[in-house]
């Protein structure tokens, strides 16, 4: 199986901010941001693997800025680490007052997702090799990130974690 690189996974997705898409506010509401950020990650995951995908999990989805009416939403989504059947996906989420000419962070997230074989089964996907000093710290933080959510999701012991392990416990 073909290693690809976090930049071949690159996408970027923008959408303008109506006003179905606000709420009494007029601020980008959090649930039609989370759908975006999914299709974006989806599409970055899809590329990696070529073939259909699942959201397996979201992180810490934090609201930094609001995005309101009238703006532009830009959503920047890559890989960071591809495991056996799933893959970490980082995105950004940028607002941007295309009058006023400011453009601002508002989101950040990780998301992750399993690669589907046409029995709807997970299948291995290719490794991602990181080729910047910010994709391998990237790539190595990915590894504890999983294991974090492994523990979170009751699918690993906390004793088990090794990468975690290693940040707070000298052996």
């Amino acid at each position: 199986m073909q290693t690809k690189r976090p930049q071949d996974t690159f996408i970027v997705m923008s959408e303008l901010v109506l006003p179905n898409d606000t709420n009494t506010l007029g601020n980008l509401m959090g649930g039609r941001l989370m759908h975006w950020m999914d299709i974006a990650a989806a599409i970055a995951s899809q590329k990696h693997c070529n073939c259909p995908v699942v959201t397996a999990s979201v992180d810490n989805v934090s609201f930094a800025l609001p995005i309101k009416l009238g703006n532009l939403l830009t959503i920047e989504a890559k890989l960071t680490r591809s495991f056996n059947t799933s893959m970490e996906v980082y995105l950004r989420v940028w607002g941007e007052d295309l009058s006023a000419q400011y453009k601002y962070l508002s989101n950040e997230a990780y998301m992750t997702f399993v690669a589907l074989d046409p029995n709807g089964r997970p299948r291995k996907v290719p490794d991602l090799v990181p080729e910047t000093d910010l994709e391998q710290k990237m790539y190595d933080g990915a590894l504890r990130r999983r294991q974090l959510r492994l523990i979170l999701g009751g699918k690993m012991k906390a004793e088990d974690a090794g990468e975690l392990r290693a940040l707070f416990i000298k052996e």
